[in-house]
């Protein structure tokens, strides 16, 4: 949100809006499930790190000679967001790495999934779920059904492209992928 806050004033944009705080148990239970489905459908098993998910992006980076598989966990994803900048290297990636053992064991994964929610971005400025449901259907984030749910999960890789780009093949596609498999994903 700094980095976004930062990058609108050189601009000249607004500040961001405020965004309200949604509690666990005020979340539509499809949202949760869209969200595991699209990015960390092992995340009720693993400790913060998906190994078997590290070593598949691994074995694509390689392939293609260069980063473009991500295999990061909510987990790891929540540590980068709330601690670190966008800023990549190998220090940043130890440090991430250090805080997702942190969060894993300090906390639930209720509760990291809650904070995740309602703090990463789903659209130019737009940061946290319920926001994004009263952007995007005019609803609040317990509302939310599972077809909006999975295009909310479907955005998460690039929100502010897809905020524009709604329409997009790739976005589409997604959205059916994260249908499929809602009803294979345990949530907390």
């Amino acid at each position: 949100m700094n980095a976004r806050e930062s990058q609108r004033a050189q601009t000249h944009l607004p500040p961001l809006q405020p965004h309200p705080w949604v509690p666990y148990s005020r979340i539509s239970s499809d949202l949760k499930r869209a969200v595991l489905a699209a990015e960390d459908s092992r995340f009720m098993d693993h400790n913060g790190f998906d190994w078997a998910g590290i070593q598949v992006a691994f074995k694509k980076d390689l392939r293609k000679g260069k980063l473009v598989a991500g295999g990061s966990t909510i987990s790891q994803q929540l540590s980068k967001n709330l601690f670190l900048s966008e800023h990549r290297s190998m220090w940043r990636k130890a440090q991430e790495a250090l805080i997702t053992i942190m969060i894993e064991s300090l906390w639930t994964k209720k509760r990291i999934l809650e904070v995740y929610l309602n703090e990463i971005e789903w659209g130019d400025g737009l940061f946290g779920c319920e926001q994004a449901a009263r952007h995007y259907f005019g609803s609040n984030a317990q509302g939310l059904g599972p077809e909006q749910a999975a295009m909310l999960a479907s955005m998460i890789p690039n929100p502010r492209y897809y905020d524009h780009h709604r329409g997009h093949p790739k976005l589409q596609s997604k959205i059916s992928t994260v249908l499929a498999r809602m009803r294979l994903v345990p949530i907390p």
